[in-house]
C-alpha cells in the first residue's frame, strides 16, 4: 500500500495543499492524515497567509476517503473511538484555521473527504463532483458527534439522513442548490475561477473573517453530547468486520444486525 504525499505550496498569501495519491482516488493512510494536520499547523503559524486551499491530484478525486486496508487491525469499539478522536483532532485543525479556506473538488469528496470539505469555509466543484458518506451500505461505522454536526449544518437533516441512511450521494448541482457548494465551475475554467475566489478572500479584512469564521464553529460545535457509546456500537460490531472485509473484496456486505 502506497502511503501517499500531502504537499504544501505558498505564492504570494495563498497557502496549497495538495493531497496526492492519485492511484487510490487519494484515500488517505494515516501518514497522510499526519502530514495534513502539520500542514494545517505551518498554515496556521504563517501570518503572511490570507487564503488556504485544499485539493486532491489527479482530478478523479477530491479524497475518497479513509484507506479501507487499515481497518483490518481494528479489534473492537475502542479502537474506533481513538480513530474518530483523531479524525476529529485532524479535522478541528483545518476547522480551526485563522483565514478562509476554499475546497477545490473534482469528482468523489466521500467519507474523509466530505468531511475535509465539509471543514473548509467554501467549495467549489466541477459538475463530475460527487459527496455522500455510503458507510450505511459499505462499511457498517459510524461518523462522529463534531464531524455529523458540521454535516448537519452543512446540509439540513433530510438531506443528511438521505446521505446517511439511504447512503445516496449527492451531485455538484444539489450540492450547490442546498449551499454547500459555492460555484460550479468546467474543468478548465476551476483554476481561474478559484483564483479569483482566493483574491476576493484576500481583500477582505483579516480579524473580521477569523471572528466571524470562529463564532460560527463555535455555535455549531458548542455543548455537542457525548456520542462514544454510538461509536463504540459500531465500531465493535460484527457487521464492521464483515463490512471492511466485502469492501476489500469488492463483493456486497451481508448484515446480520450484530
Amino acid at each position: 500500500m502506497s502511503t501517499g504525499h500531502v504537499h504544501l505550496s505558498i505564492n504570494d498569501h495563498v497557502a496549497a495543499i495538495l493531497i496526492d495519491r492519485r492511484e487510490a482516488r487519494n484515500a488517505m493512510t494515516w501518514s497522510m492524515y499526519d502530514a495534513l494536520g502539520k500542514a494545517c499547523t505551518d498554515i496556521a503559524g504563517n501570518p503572511r497567509i490570507r487564503v488556504a486551499t485544499i485539493r486532491g491530484a489527479g482530478g478523479e478525486a477530491f479524497v475518497a476517503g479513509t484507506d479501507i486496508e487499515q481497518f483490518r487491525a481494528f479489534n473492537g469499539g475502542e479502537d474506533g473511538i481513538r480513530y474518530e478522536e483523531t479524525i476529529d483532532a485532524m479535522i478541528a485543525q483545518i476547522e480551526r484555521l485563522p483565514m478562509p479556506t476554499l475546497a477545490i473538488v473534482e469528482g468523489w469528496a466521500v467519507g474523509g473527504g466530505l468531511a475535509i470539505s465539509a471543514a473548509c469555509d467554501f467549495r467549489i466543484a466541477t459538475p463530475s463532483a460527487s459527496f455522500g458518506v455510503p458507510i450505511a451500505r459499505t462499511l457498517g461505522n459510524c461518523l462522529s458527534m463534531a464531524n455529523s454536526a458540521r454535516l448537519l449544518a452543512a446540509f439540513g437533516p433530510a438531506r443528511l439522513k438521505k446521505m446517511l441512511l439511504l447512503a445516496e450521494n449527492i451531485d455538484a448541482r444539489e450540492a450547490r442548490e442546498c449551499g454547500f457548494v459555492l460555484e460550479i465551475a468546467e474543468a478548465a475554467a476551476l483554476e481561474e475561477r478559484a483564483a479569483a475566489i482566493c483574491a476576493r478572500l484576500a481583500r477582505q479584512a483579516p480579524a473580521t473573517m477569523r471572528a466571524s469564521k470562529e463564532a460560527i464553529r463555535r455555535l455549531i460545535s458548542d455543548g455537542l453530547p457525548d456520542g462514544d457509546d454510538l461509536v463504540r456500537l459500531c465500531y465493535g460490531s460484527r457487521d464492521f468486520k464483515i463490512g471492511v472485509e466485502a469492501f476489500m473484496e469488492k463483493k456486497r456486505p451481508a448484515w446480520t444486525g450484530a
